[in-house]
């Protein structure tokens, strides 16, 4: 049976609102992801369709059940990371380094907005530096204590690359790692927010993370979440009928959050406001992603009528994407939002995965275009979803929401508006 289709839906323009004494602008975007190395490179192959997923060749995976994964290839560690690092950081501290030196870059922020000591660096991991981890219990069982980094105590952790960022961009004010799972690049970017609120003049955020060694793939398969499928365009089908997990990728994005008005006075316009974030925790038998939802929109003063598009986390698990879609039928009606979930050509990438839709999300304000979901080619009757599955031009584009999803029961959601013209 074919979904009678997407309702025609009238165009709502968001209301302006008072303005924030520090509104939140996203003026720099940084991205490590499978399909693309940089956003014009990530952006280019959303739209191309071109997925990042494949056969695991950063390990021997062979003996595993699962063998597909979102790898970057295109990252030569010594060309983006100077030498005298490489030998204390792990892959996803050396992809977060990349990433915010794009972002550093692409915001035109130099010493003037990063100097003092209140710029900071909040970002999110799920699982730190797990493959140098790995390096060193395979030295320590293998050869001994003494064969054991001294860099293990801190390459390892979760806060090695805001550390590691803070020291390479001299970023003395606020820093840490938030640790949510999959949620956690929104709540890192809340958080980043609200120190733009609190008078910093800017902030790097966002999330990645790199679990593509044999200790990192031992606790996905543990988690039971995987996709089985041995084909790299059927292993993640968010919304479909034939829904039988994810794949992991690595990456992330980091982003360059300054003050509107402070940026504004330096001649940058940016990518778009974080108008709204919120999260939430599931009770037993009681998820509360819609709550994330409507606390973000109701702390950006938008209701669901003003949401042009969502960017779902889109979990590929049939009881998952079941809650998700009920949660947002009950925003916004059957059929009644453009719901994309362009993570199906990366693969699910901890906490850089939300980070990334964030990214995504605001690259789209600005194209005026949504991106596709991939893999799925038709949405289960139970989740009545106007999903799209291909390139999509919608010239009123002006507020989209992200959601994201973290095992254990963590939810996020944040709202993005475009900027306003001049």
């Amino acid at each position: 049976m074919s979904h009678p289709g997407p309702p025609a839906r009238s165009h709502h323009p968001a209301p302006d609102g008072p303005p924030h004494t520090h509104q939140a602008l996203v003026t720099g975007i940084g991205i490590t992801a499978p399909n693309g190395l940089g956003a014009p490179a990530y952006w280019d192959a959303l739209l191309s369709g071109r997925s990042g997923l494949g056969p695991i060749t950063r390990f021997d995976a062979s003996g595993y059940p699962v063998r597909i994964a979102g790898e970057i290839t295109d990252f030569a560690d010594e060309e983006h990371i100077p030498s005298r690092l490489l030998p204390s950081t792990d892959r996803s501290t050396r992809l977060a380094l990349a990433a915010a030196q794009e972002a550093l870059d692409d915001a035109g922020a130099g010493p003037q907005e990063t100097a003092g000591n209140r710029a900071g660096v909040m970002t999110a991991s799920l699982a730190g530096g797990a493959e140098f981890g790995q390096r060193g219990l395979a030295a320590l069982w293998s050869k001994g204590a003494t064969h054991v980094s001294a860099y293990q105590s801190f390459a390892s952790f979760h806060a090695a690359a805001p550390a590691q960022i803070s020291i390479r961009h001299r970023l003395r004010g606020h820093g840490s790692a938030i640790i949510t799972e999959q949620a956690g690049g929104i709540d890192a970017l809340a958080r980043a927010r609200r120190r733009i609120r609190d008078g910093a003049p800017l902030m790097v955020t966002g999330g990645v993370d790199s679990t593509l060694c044999p200790w990192g793939w031992a606790a996905h398969l543990a988690d039971g979440r995987l996709s089985p499928s041995g084909e790299p365009h059927h292993a993640y089908r968010p919304f479909a009928a034939t829904a039988d997990g994810h794949t992991v990728g690595e990456g992330g994005a980091l982003l360059v959050l300054e003050d509107a008005r402070s940026a504004a006075r330096r001649g940058a316009t940016g990518y778009g406001t974080v108008a709204g974030c919120a999260s939430t925790f599931d009770g037993p038998h009681r998820p509360r992603l819609r709550e994330a939802a409507e606390l973000a929109l109701a702390q950006a003063g938008l209701t669901p009528a003003h949401v042009d598009v969502v960017f779902a986390d889109g979990a590929g698990r049939r009881s998952a994407d079941r809650t998700e879609s009920t949660a947002l039928c009950a925003l916004f009606g059957p059929y009644g939002v453009p719901v994309t979930v362009p993570k199906t050509m990366t693969g699910r990438l901890g906490a850089g995965g939300a980070a990334l839709d964030v990214a995504t999300a605001l690259l789209a304000l600005n194209a005026k275009t949504v991106p596709p979901t991939t893999g799925t080619t038709r949405v289960a009757d139970d989740c009545p979803l106007d999903l799209v599955t291909a390139p999509r031009r919608l010239p009123h584009l002006q507020v989209a929401l992200v959601l994201a999803r973290g095992r254990g029961g963590f939810n996020a959601a944040t709202v993005l508006r475009a900027p306003h013209p001049g």
